[in-house]
């Protein structure tokens, strides 16, 4: 009981937000495209990453010339122009020169318009953002350290993002199967998607974006939904929270943990599932057989071999059993702690430095916390606890909570 005893007085300051207010949640579906949709998918994600290199190769040769002019002692008014590296200034630039970059090298005809608009102003915008976060580092606008950004290799994360032009859901003829994106049309998915038809038929929900994706062998659309919060959404609170509910208090302490996942201020402690370090023996066996196999080779030019290839398809299905059944039991977990108490404490921990350090020798607990995932549990209390108008509060990292008495909040100086 010692986290209730603790930060009971801490929580009066929490307000519950206003129910009519609206959020933005995420929509994700697996795509089940045909052979020449994928294509197209791959096209316009490819053509994303050449805008971002374009992009950032046109700021880094103005920087470097205009660094190259310092060192030859050239005045500051004499320089040349710095060059404005804003969305819209790249976009305007990339739309008088791509007829003359984004060209066939042997037909000399353009193929810029064989993919959507969207997929170069994508590419721009991430160039940008990135930019930006790079001065502001720089200027201490932004906290912690960050270098240039780099260019994307072939071998990069696709993705490509569409905020214009037809996208969304198919809801012709009563259809839930199938969404479309710019250029590409309607594409079939592995499930349904009824539960955003509704909302966006009767008016709750507008979709603002669409994100394209490809992860662990899927394609995979994720939409950006402002959506309203009904106000049945919100739990009672206090009292009548107990009454209703049956829950032992309003207030629950979370600490969160390897061995115990999270160890509640109730006296309840839950087991952590392990999922990575259960299937660790499958993956190694897996590992070990690609080793084999007869894999890419991009100095020769070698193909990778049929057995490869499937051995591969095998790795990525256990990575995905991996990441979906830790994504669920924490889905779970969160969505519990915020539907049976009003207010949630719990500790602000620094994941990243505590698996920084160590090498070898903490390779294991590094392991471990990633596996935990104790840095989600943070992140889905965060805005689950907003959209249901309970209360979140996060103690310091430094807060004596296991020196002090659940008692007479004493602080013991030590803690043998």
């Amino acid at each position: 009981m010692r986290a209730t005893a603790v930060f009971a007085d801490r929580t009066a300051d929490i307000a519950a937000p206003d129910p009519s207010r609206k959020v933005i949640r995420a929509f994700v579906y697996v795509l089940d495209p045909t052979p020449e949709q994928v294509e197209a998918l791959r096209s316009h994600c490819g053509a994303q990453r050449f805008a971002y290199n374009w992009a950032l190769s046109q700021v880094k040769a103005n920087l470097d010339q205009r660094a190259a002019e310092r060192s030859y002692g050239v005045p500051e008014a004499e320089l040349t122009p710095a060059m404005s590296w804003s969305a819209y200034s790249l976009r305007k630039h990339w739309n008088t020169v791509k007829d003359d970059i984004a060209v066939n090298p042997e037909t000399r005809q353009p193929w810029w318009p064989e993919n959507s608009k969207e997929a170069y102003s994508s590419g721009i915008a991430n160039c940008a953002a990135a930019l930006s976060n790079w001065s502001d580092t720089r200027s201490g606008k932004r906290k912690g350290s960050m270098g240039f950004p780099r260019f994307k290799s072939k071998r990069a994360a696709l993705s490509c993002r569409f905020t214009t032009d037809a996208f969304g859901l198919v809801t012709d003829g009563g259809d839930r199967r199938h969404v479309k994106l710019p250029r590409i049309g309607a594409i079939r998915t592995c499930e349904s998607t009824r539960k955003l038809a509704r909302k966006t038929i009767a008016g709750s929900a507008r979709i603002r974006s669409a994100t394209l994706s490809y992860r662990r062998g899927r394609w995979q659309v994720s939409f950006s939904v402002e959506t309203t919060l009904p106000a049945r959404a919100l739990p009672p609170t206090g009292a009548a929270a107990v009454a209703d509910r049956g829950v032992g208090g309003s207030l629950v302490g979370v600490d969160v943990g390897v061995k115990h996942l999270a160890v509640l201020s109730t006296g309840e402690m839950i087991e952590n599932p392990k999922h990575a370090r259960k299937q660790a023996k499958k993956l190694r066996r897996l590992e070990h057989r690609a080793s084999r196999r007869v894999g890419p080779d991009r100095r020769t030019g070698q193909q990778p071999s049929r057995r490869w290839q499937r051995t591969q398809d095998q790795i990525r299905a256990v990575h995905t059993r991996i990441a979906a059944g830790r994504c669920d039991h924490l889905h779970k977990l969160t969505t519990r702690l915020v539907r049976d108490f009003d207010t949630v404490v719990v500790e602000g921990l620094n994941i990243a430095g505590m698996t920084r350090s160590g090498g070898a020798y903490k390779r294991g607990l590094n392991r471990a916390l990633h596996d935990a995932g104790l840095a989600e549990i943070r992140r889905q209390l965060a805005y689950k606890t907003e959209w249901t108008g309970t209360g979140l509060h996060v103690a310091d990292r430094w807060y004596p909570s296991s020196k002090t008495c659940s008692n007479c909040q004493v602080v013991k100086a030590k803690l043998p």
